[in-house]
């Protein structure tokens, strides 16, 4: 590029920059997983306080981590439970003033109970904004129900699926499959465990022929090109109304259950915003508007009573609404020998493939 046409570019950017927030409009901002809201979210928040939203989207827990504790500045921040029970420990979350929530009261009460919360017990640092499972997506047609509910996580090592199935490509969600059809927690710090797990993954890898993904999974998947796969539910809850052929099944001995959740640090320029933030997160249009687009359960008891009813955007999808009950779910922990571990096991475990 020339330098006269760089010049240019500058200038237009400071211009459009100006516009959009250098005058007396107070910002706020968030850092969250990406594509994880409604595209109308933060226009309709920016125009009912007209303020300036700044959005910044993270990869994973890990990546969000090492940027905040870089010196990173947000005042909301989106991360999973057991990230924010690492971030209570380190003293990096402001406790919360639940009186300042007006909507508050409507989060389902379900999410308050264990294993929901068992990063947070207090509800004292952080208020929910989805929650959900990890379960076994398959293909009726080709698999049958009782044989994926007598194997629970096992069906992804039936030799007759071979070359048929998705991985999810996450340490800790393949070792939690692992662990949970061994019978074990998946927080465990059982070394003889934890390389028992490391086997089943290796196992896998070298009779399955799994094809190792993220997000393709959901197009996959809708589309019927594999029989099995391990899905978040949310996703699932979208393949299942792309694809009627595909049903979804959390097994009777324990999954991951999980809850994403609204926190605001220590170090936040703009508290009082950032509560009004949360705040219409949680009230009923909002959060209608974002698990319309999300897919994943929202945590207005209002809003999943709508979209579960009769008739309803999401009757009968039993990918959509988190079962309860389970004693054998958990919730993942900060368990810094359990991470580093399977950090350095995931890395041959994919190198087995």
């Amino acid at each position: 590029m020339k330098k006269k046409n760089i010049l240019i570019a500058a200038v237009m950017a400071l211009f459009v920059f100006c516009m959009a927030g250098c005058g007396s409009k107070e910002k706020l901002k968030i850092y969250l997983p990406g594509e994880y809201m409604s595209d109308d979210l933060i226009p309709n928040f920016e125009k009912k306080y007209n303020v300036k939203v700044d959005v910044e989207l993270f990869d994973s827990n890990e990546m969000m981590y090492t940027k905040v504790m870089a010196g990173g500045k947000y005042d909301v921040l989106i991360p999973s439970d057991y990230m924010i029970e690492r971030l209570i420990k380190e003293d990096y979350l402001q406790k919360l003033d639940t009186s300042k929530l007006t909507n508050y009261s409507k989060i389902v009460s379900d999410i308050k109970k264990a294993p929901y919360n068992g990063y947070d017990p207090e509800a004292a640092y952080s208020v929910p904004y989805f929650w959900g499972t990890v379960g076994i997506v398959y293909n009726s047609e080709t698999v049958p129900s009782a044989e994926v509910e007598g194997k629970g996580f096992g069906i992804m090592k039936d030799t007759k699926y071979a070359g048929k199935i998705y991985m999810y490509d996450s340490e800790r969600d393949s070792f939690m499959i692992a662990f949970k059809d061994l019978g074990y927690s998946m927080n465990t710090s059982d070394e003889n465990e934890i390389m028992a797990a490391y086997d089943w993954l290796v196992e896998l890898n070298t009779t399955m022929s799994p094809t190792t993904v993220t997000d393709e999974v959901i197009d996959g998947m809708a589309q019927g090109r594999k029989d099995l796969a391990i899905v978040y539910s949310g996703d699932a809850a979208y393949i299942l109304s792309e694809n009627e052929k595909m049903r979804y099944y959390t097994p009777s001995y324990g999954t991951n259950v999980w809850v994403d959740a609204m926190v605001i640090p220590q170090n936040a320029a703009n508290v009082d915003l950032a509560y009004k933030f949360i705040d219409y997160v949680i009230s009923y249009d909002a959060a209608m508007s974002n698990t319309e687009a999300v897919g994943y359960a929202s945590v207005n008891s209002d809003v999943l009573a709508e979209v579960t009813k009769e008739g309803g955007m999401y009757d009968g999808n039993e990918a959509y609404i988190p079962r309860t009950g389970y004693d054998k779910d958990e919730v993942f922990t900060d368990n810094e020998f359990l991470r580093k571990k399977l950090s350095e096991l995931w890395i041959k475990v994919k190198a087995s493939q």
